[in-house]
């Protein structure tokens, strides 16, 4: 050991710098040519095809695989804005949900939420919303979710391994429509060893791959610091949500469904004092889904029931895209961030109100963190005087150095018509336990002559409350240190009480920031709405998340420049700072002091006065230079008569019916000047742009009526030539021109030979060329000097002839030759043409008319109103439960029978037993129904079940509300807290909806025969009737003993009896049955789980009717058993059997043995023959000769017994002797033997030996 020597080194392998190998590398560099196709020309044979069937495998290997990635290509139904992505965040309990769904909103919207209640919707990109949602342990909210979830985030904890919520949860996606699932470890900072962790992971990441598919995303969490994730790995996981594409569901793009993020009361509060547990009207608030969504139709709400909605409204989005903003909102980090369950959103918008609402009941008090939610609301009510209050007081100049307005000067416009502002009334919320202000519009108020006096120093403040709020876009720690101070101030000095504020608004003065970007917008390229393809869905975090990026970074620079141009535009005096920005959008469009005479303040849409058309009507003179405000002298009353005849000839017109109306129920109203549409620039003039949907609204408008046209002055030349081209005289189109027509007509036809002279006939165009060509002779001897010079270009204008030549020919190609364009790439193009068809049809129409013919279609926010809603829901409302409204078909509201395909599932512990109760999760319902369970047998006949079979399918007929064939559905036996087992019980999908299937369940009817005439037997106690027997006439009876017959003939007497005939004859001990099969009706009970309506806290304790099993465990109720179900001890009464008769002639044909003997049977021998008993004489009976042979007789059996031992104890010796003998010769034997085979052995070796050397020749 101590001499080896160390290993040596193995010597490098040189590579050759020069010879024949070396210079055909060089040479291969030099040309580019790859190392492979150079082999492949230089050696073919070498890359031949070796094996004709590997290479057919090959290729078949390859298109399965390429065929196994395709999915059927479905219409793309995406609207253009698209409702936010719902992402459903599962897992079982503390495995850190919440805290993730914090780290994500942080990291899309840089704001911690402390309370994840409810749904939470954020913009995550210039083109995606997504609105997170935290699925409880609760199987009730794991159903709901997983029906409407587009992404689920399954969190497993590492430390631990998978936990049973896990499974269930797949196991229920599978059945409703299998979302998006992404796999998230956490706790993987508990490992303390390297390899241990790495083996966890393989380990969880095969089993995710196994359940969901192979190569499904999973997402590694390694630790925690500060009570929060890792900044660059919830960066990863937001940017592969961000970019990640979604393939429609059938369940949910066949359904629309609103998942309610907000949830009022509307029921009259008298209503409720008087009776509090009334029904109650509920408005639901959310993003609609799916596809669209009829008014006054029907939904079910899970855990609640099925309603009729009362009305349906959209609202202006609460969480807009960046790029289509409708409304303003509060600052950017509102608009980002939209969760009023979690009391995220300080205003809210609803169809006829504002609701602000108050962080607490003591709003005066000092918060301890004053949050960017609840500053803007704080500085609302701290105000020290009413808003009118301040605005009798201020003064507005419309120009640089023009005079200054007061409110007295514009009194007598407001007599004409105007209404005041929103009307505070305070509402004591009793279910959050906290007074809430209502901002209610009313439609006409009387002018208050007493408008309070406010200060200079009032107005200032306000003023600087509005920059101050106009800075807050930039952020800093400056701002909120300055508007804490005001804050401050404020509440100390607020001591006047607050009654019905009349707050009347200030026209937006960011509306130049919608136009800008408007502008400025950029054509985006459309990402595909779904994937045909898995390569597809799983997109390249390098590309996309590259692309998220930028977005995310462009979108910040985009914010920071409007807040520099508006800030600016702030200080120039361009923009008035006096704007709030908590106005609604149709206060932006009528609340405006530059229009001050223009519209009414009314958050109820489409109601204006004549003194409002008036007003626009001045609206218009204003836009060309002058001032609404001044008086145009003693002729004023002469200006636009032809316009007031016009409207008087309209009044007069719309005093007839509308025919619009009549038939659908609206009218199509025409905006006038577009007060609403019309965008402001500096609040004074307005932007003119073309309107595409003005061809929609002429269709919309009643024709019936005279709309006379003012707007025109045919004496103007612009006018005239507006119409010019539409006579004979003017300029048509190409195809329509008759000079055009007639040039073609001579291109075409104008040069033709006459077939029989042969002189050809040329036409003016003809003639004309020929002329042209005499001419460019000439031209083309000068030219030939000029070409020597060109001939150096003549070389790159070749290649761009071949290039173009090129390019021509392939789009010639792609456009004729189907090349390897497949079936799968037509179907595509034709659902793409078909999606582009959808988008279009109803592209230029206006949302109000729209919804009439289409619905409300799915990205619309809406507001639903519900009357008739049990009052537990609102009393016991838990925003942690998710509120579903899921609309119903047009016969999904109605309850039958289903025809089922069941199959219990492999992991629950228990076989499911008919009629026991079960609870179905189906389409959008949760309820409780008996099932019956059925087999089909080879005959067709449905045979009824009494237990589920352990490894099939087996029917199952339920009764329940009527789902769409093809409708999967999944089944628990309770949802009452958390078993230890696999809590579902069975899956299916829905086959029928009648009651086609009859079950039938078998039954044995028992008789006993009463009269036995040879074959011919009379049967009584089978049936009660003769009727019955005649129904069963025909029918196939059998014996116990296995004789078969037939029912013939019903008897008189007794009721009941009837003939019957066998194949043997019957014994009156026999037992005849017959087997029958009996129809069962399925029971009829539907019972919807209400979970959403049980208290908070025990919402996941719903119990519906308890099975047979579960009631006598309930009441200790033990069974009592069938008597003739016990063992007992079995007492046979002896059979008498008759004499065997043999008739005479059978007898004389017997053989003799055969034959019956004519003996008589033995008797009793008669007394004569008996021998007769001894009786001693006297003398013999003496003592001593009886003793004497006694004596003899013992003696005599002794020896005897003597004898026979010595003989038994010598015979044993015999057997001991000859057994030794026996031995010893089996032993010499076996010597013998040994020698025998020891001596064959070695004579066998002798004679191989000698044969190897060679024998001698003698031998």
């Amino acid at each position: 050991m101590e001499g080896k020597e160390p290993k040596k080194e193995q010597k490098r392998h040189q590579q050759k710098h020069s010879g024949p190998k070396a210079e055909r590398k060089k040479s291969r560099k030099q040309l580019g040519t790859p190392a492979g196709d150079d082999e492949r020309k230089r050696n073919p044979k070498a890359f031949a095809v070796q094996s004709a069937v590997r290479m057919a495998k090959t290729f078949h290997r390859a298109q399965d695989l390429k065929a196994k990635k395709h999915h059927i290509p479905l219409v793309d139904r995406t609207p253009l804005e698209p409702p936010p992505i719902v992402v459903v965040v599962v897992g079982p309990p503390k495995v850190g949900k919440s805290t993730l769904i914090r780290c994500l909103i942080k990291n899309f919207t840089r704001q911690k939420l402390a309370d994840i209640c409810g749904p939470v919707t954020i913009v995550s990109g210039k083109k995606r919303r997504l609105t997170f949602i935290e699925c409880s342990n609760d199987i009730n909210t794991m159903i709901d979710l997983a029906k409407v979830a587009d992404l689920v985030l399954m969190l497993i904890d590492a430390s631990f391994g998978f936990e049973m919520e896990t499974f269930e949860f797949l196991n229920i996606c599978q059945v409703h429509g299998f979302p998006r699932i992404m796999g998230v470890l956490t706790h993987l900072d508990s490992f303390r060893n390297n390899k241990a962790l790495r083996k966890t992971k393989k380990r969880l990441k095969h089993r995710f791959w196994t359940e969901v598919y192979q190569g499904a995303k999973l997402f590694y969490l390694s630790g925690m610091v500060y009570g929060e994730y890792q900044t660059q790995e919830v960066k990863n996981l937001g940017r592969f949500i961000s970019v990640m594409k979604f393939r429609p569901l059938v369940w949910q793009q066949s359904h629309p469904y609103v998942v309610a993020d907000r949830m009022e009361d509307l029921t009259d509060p008298e209503m409720v004092r008087v009776d509090p547990k009334c029904d109650r009207t509920v408005s639901l608030y959310g993003y609609l889904r799916g596809t669209y969504l009829k008014n006054k139709g029907q939904v079910h709400i899970p855990g609640v029931g099925d309603f009729a909605v009362a009305d349906i409204s959209f609202l202006p989005d609460p969480c807009a895209l960046p790029e289509a903003q409708k409304k303003r909102a509060l600052n950017e980090k509102e608009r980002l961030l939209y969760a009023p369950m979690a009391g995220v959103g300080g205003v809210v918008y609803d169809k006829d109100a504002v609701y602000i609402d108050l962080p607490g009941s003591h709003v005066n008090q000092e918060q301890e963190e004053v949050r960017p939610t609840t500053e803007l609301v704080q500085s609302l009510i701290s105000t020290h005087t009413t808003l009118d209050a301040k605005m009798a007081a201020s003064k507005v100049s419309l120009f640089t150095g023009a005079a200054a307005l007061t409110p007295g000067e514009v009194e007598e416009e407001e007599e004409n018509g105007l209404t005041s502002g929103p009307q505070e009334s305070r509402v004591w919320d009793p279910e959050t336990q906290r007074e809430r202000r209502k901002a209610v519009f009313t439609e006409e108020e009387d002018d208050d002559d007493d408008d309070s006096e406010g200060s200079s120093e009032e107005e200032g403040d306000e003023e600087g409350e509005s920059e101050e709020e106009d800075e807050e876009d930039e952020g800093g720690n400056k701002r909120e240190e300055e508007e804490g101070t005001v804050l401050k101030n404020k509440a100390k000095d607020n001591t006047e009480p607050k009654e019905k504020q009349g707050i009347k608004t200030i026209p937006p003065a960011k509306r130049q920031k919608m136009e800008e970007r408007k502008v400025e917008k950029e054509p985006v390229v459309e990402v595909p709405a779904f994937a045909d393809s898995e390569d597809e869905l799983e997109m390249s975090e390098e590309e996309e998340g590259g692309k998220g990026e930028q977005e995310s970074e462009g979108e910040e620079s985009d914010s920071e420049g409007e807040e520099d141009e508006e800030d600016s535009a702030v200080e120039r005096g361009d923009l008035k700072p006096i704007d709030s920005g908590h106005c609604s959008e149709e206060e932006d469009a009528s609340n405006s002091i530059e229009d001050d005479c223009e519209t009414n303040v009314s958050g109820k849409e489409g109601k204006k006065s004549n003194a409002t058309s008036k007003m626009e009507e001045e609206d218009e003179e204003m836009e060309g230079g002058e001032l609404c405000y001044e008086s145009a002298g003693s002729l004023r009353w002469k200006e636009g008569l032809q316009q007031k005849a016009s409207e008087a000839f309209l009044r007069q017109q719309r005093a007839a019916p509308n025919l619009r109306k009549l038939v659908y129920g609206t009218v199509a109203e025409d905006d006038g000047d577009g007060g609403e549409d019309e965008e402001e620039l500096g609040g004074l003039f307005r932007v003119s742009r073309p309107e595409k949907g003005k061809k929609h609204r002429a269709d919309g408008v009643d024709c019936s009526r005279f709309d006379p046209d003012a707007a025109r002055n045919w004496d103007l030349e612009e006018m005239l030539d507006s119409i010019r081209d539409c006579f004979v005289t003017g300029k048509w189109e190409d195809d329509q021109d008759a000079a055009t027509l007639l040039k073609e007509d001579e291109e075409l036809y104008g040069e033709f030979e006459d077939l029989e002279t042969g002189e050809v006939h040329k036409g003016k165009a003809a003639k004309q060329k020929d002329q042209a060509k005499e001419e460019s002779d000439d031209e083309e001897e000068e030219e030939e000097e000029e070409e020597k010079l060109m001939n150096v270009d003549d070389e790159t204008q070749k290649n761009k002839r071949l290039e173009k030549k090129r390019r021509l020919k392939e789009r010639f190609d792609t456009e004729y030759d189907d090349g390897d364009a497949t079936y799968f790439d037509d179907l595509k193009e034709e659902m793409q043409k078909q999606a582009e068809l959808n988008r279009a049809e109803f592209e230029d129409v206006d949302d109000e008319t729209r919804v009439q013919y289409e619905g409300f279609r799915p990205g619309m926010y809406v507001r639903v109103e519900i009357p008739s809603l049990p009052c537990e829901f609102v009393t016991n409302f838990d925003p942690h439960y998710p509120i579903i409204l899921g609309a119903l078909g047009a016969s999904e509201g109605n309850v039958g029978y289903l025809q089922m395909r069941l199959k219990k599932h492999r992991w629950h512990s228990r076989i499911l037993k008919t009629r026991d109760p079960l609870i179905l999760s189906l389409g959008w319902r949760r309820f409780q129904t008996i099932p019956l369970y059925h087999i089909e047998d080879h005959n067709g006949r449905h045979r009824l079940l009494k237990y589920t079979p352990q490894h099939m399918h087996c029917g199952a007929t339920i009764w329940g509300p009527i789902t769409p064939q093809g409708t999967g559905f999944l089944a628990v036996q309770s949802v009452a807290g958390t078993k230890t087992s696999f809590r579902i019980a069975a899956t299916g999908v829905v086959l029928d909806l009648d009651k086609s299937v009859t079950i039938v369940k078998k039954l044995k009817l028992i008789g006993y025969p009463y009269k036995i005439y040879k074959n011919t037997s009379f049967i009584k106690g089978m049936f009660n009737t003769v009727l019955e027997v005649a129904k069963f006439e025909g029918g196939s009876i059998r014996t116990v003993s296995g004789v078969r017959g037939q029912i013939k003939k019903a008897l008189s007497t007794p009721a009941g009896a009837y003939r019957a005939t066998f194949e043997d004859r019957l014994l009156m001990s026999d037992i005849v049955f017959l087997r029958s099969w009996y129809p069962v009706s399925v029971p009829q009970l539907y019972n919807p789980v209400t979970s959403l309506l049980m208290p908070a806290g025990q919402k996941d304790s719903w119990s519906g009717m308890r099975t047979v099993g579960q009631l006598k465990h309930d009441l200790g109720v033990r069974n009592k058993p069938n008597t003739d179900s016990l063992y007992k001890p079995v007492v046979r009464a002896q059979r008498h059997f008759n004499k065997l008769h043999i008739p005479r002639e059978l007898q004389k044909a017997l053989p003799f043995k055969s034959k019956p003997k004519q003996d008589q049977p033995k008797g009793k021998m008669p007394k004569d023959l008996q021998r007769p008993a001894v009786i001693r004489e006297p003398h013999e009976r003496k003592v001593k000769v009886a003793a004497l042979l006694n004596a003899l007789s013992a003696v005599h059996n002794y020896k005897s017994k003597k004898a026979h031992m010595a003989q038994h104890a010598k015979h044993k010796g015999f057997l001991r002797q000859r057994d030794k003998a026996e031995e010893d010769k089996l032993k010499r034997q076996k010597e013998a033997k040994k020698k025998l085979y020891r001596m064959m052995g070695q004579k066998e070796k002798k004679s191989q030996r000698s044969s190897l050397k060679g024998a001698p020749l003698d031998d």
